[in-house]
């Protein structure tokens, strides 16, 4: 087994829900913080979810909070883990006002194709 620490950053747009990360093939991903920072004069309310490609891509609710101006939030309160395929969406408000970076850990066999 590999570990690579590895970054995602993201400018949420759009109001729509935006794949922030998806795990690759044949890995694991240990998602140790979700940071997000509110650029707006206003508070903006933003929603994180997880899908499971093992379930059918069902999508669950992992974050919901409403980030008063200026501020920064971790949404991730403990290690959240993403199995192959499985996918991390955030969705704003408002657009053009919440950016942020991904942190995670991916586990990889290094045998595998």
């Amino acid at each position: 087994m590999a570990n690579i620490y590895k970054n995602a950053m993201f400018d949420l747009t759009t109001t729509n829900k935006t794949t922030v990360y998806t795990c690759p093939t044949n890995r694991t991903a240990l998602i140790k913080s979700i940071q997000i920072t509110n650029i707006h004069s206003g508070s903006v309310e933003v929603e994180a979810f997880a899908t499971d490609s093992s379930d059918s891509d069902a999508e669950h609710e992992v974050a919901h909070i409403n980030l008063a101006s200026k501020t920064v939030e971790n949404l991730v309160k403990g290690t959240m883990v993403l199995e192959a395929g499985d996918a991390l969406k955030l969705e704003a408000a408002s657009a053009n006002n919440i950016a942020g970076i991904v942190s995670y850990l991916e586990i990889f066999d290094e045998k595998s194709p």
